[in-house]
């Protein structure tokens, strides 16, 4: 395979050679790349803006990451707080911290799993930077979108007896993880080994290529619910209840039959000896929306495809607890993904 030096095309013209194939597609980018700062306009709306860090060897591995999925799954986690608060992404800015390992091919693989997300979900590149680095691949994207005035959802806007709701399925992500970091194993033991990946593709693609829930948005809107709080799960179910309470200055109770499983997951977790359950409520990087909504909105939520109501919340003197199998409370804590420790 071909291995270009990135000190051959400087920093401009990395960059230029990086996105110069990005094509502008919102009318709120007014000027993208190719400036000393992009210009956006947005009458009548509110702006959002959200930026995530990635660091090698904290927030992912590149022995089993692939870089377009890295490049794809970094914009994702933008999208996604973006979403979390009843928005729209529109644009991105994307800078590079990159070690004399990476070749330009390398970094044309992260663009171009930036440029599918931005293409699937309507975003537009309007800039960053690139810098050398001492200690392996930094990614840190900044996304800017847009919300509707009076419909733009906070973490403290629940209620005593708001509804809890959650997209998709938990913790498969986490368990997809477990996967790859148990074959990883295997195979620096033995690098002759083939990993054992089969029956397996729905939990990895949730680790490796996760989708933000643009789709929950656009049905919530349809239906004309606004959420009361809402937050994307990227720590865990349990983390991100205790961060709406905390803020709602309200209580919980989660019931643990209305969590949504996969399959797949569950037979990872009983194949690992790990509870599911745990997986679900401290796993983290599933993306999904955790959002409350009024009472009122009941008849509603249960026509949605693709979201569960799995409790409700209550007053904060109760407390927060998970509603086992049979009847008993367990206390949540928060035991979910925290970088710094």
């Amino acid at each position: 395979m071909q291995r270009t030096e990135i000190s051959t095309l400087g920093e401009f013209g990395l960059i230029k050679h990086l996105t110069e194939k990005f094509k502008i597609t919102n009318p709120s980018t007014v000027k993208g790349v190719g400036d000393d700062a992009a210009v956006l306009h947005y009458p009548d709306k509110e702006v959002l803006v959200t930026t995530d860090l990635l660091l090698e060897g904290i927030h992912f591995d590149l022995v089993y990451t692939p870089l377009k999925h890295l490049g794809y799954k970094a914009a994702i986690v933008n999208f996604s707080d973006i979403y979390a608060m009843n928005g729209q992404p529109k644009q991105i800015t994307v800078s590079l911290g990159i070690s004399q390992r990476f070749s330009v091919e390398d970094l044309e693989q992260i663009y171009e799993g930036i440029s599918t997300a931005c293409q699937l979900y309507g975003v537009d590149l309007v800039g960053g930077d690139t810098s050398a680095s001492l200690t392996g691949l930094t990614i840190s994207i900044t996304c800017i979108g847009e919300g509707a005035k009076g419909k733009i959802v906070y973490r403290n806007g629940a209620k005593t007896n708001d509804l809890i709701c959650v997209s998709g399925d938990l913790g498969s992500a986490y368990m997809g993880l477990q996967l790859l970091e148990r074959e990883k194993i295997v195979f620096e033991a033995d690098p002759g080994t083939q990993p054992d990946f089969e029956g397996k593709d729905y939990i990895l693609q949730r680790q490796l290529k996760p989708e933000a829930r643009k789709d929950i948005i656009q049905k919530l809107a349809e239906k004309e619910i606004i959420p009361t709080a809402m937050m994307d799960i990227s720590d865990g179910l349990s983390s991100e209840l205790m961060h709406i309470c905390s803020q709602s200055n309200t209580g919980c109770r989660i019931y643990e039959d209305k969590l949504p499983i996969n399959i797949q997951a569950a037979m990872m977790a009983e194949e690992l000896n790990i509870s599911i359950v745990t997986a679900i409520l401290n796993g983290g990087e599933d993306y999904e929306l955790l959002f409350t909504a009024s009472l009122e909105d009941y008849e509603k939520i249960v026509t949605l495809e693709g979201v569960g109501i799995i409790g409700h919340m209550t007053k904060p003197e109760l407390g927060l607890h998970l509603i086992g199998r049979e009847g008993e409370e367990i206390e949540l804590r928060a035991q979910g993904w925290n970088s710094l420790k």
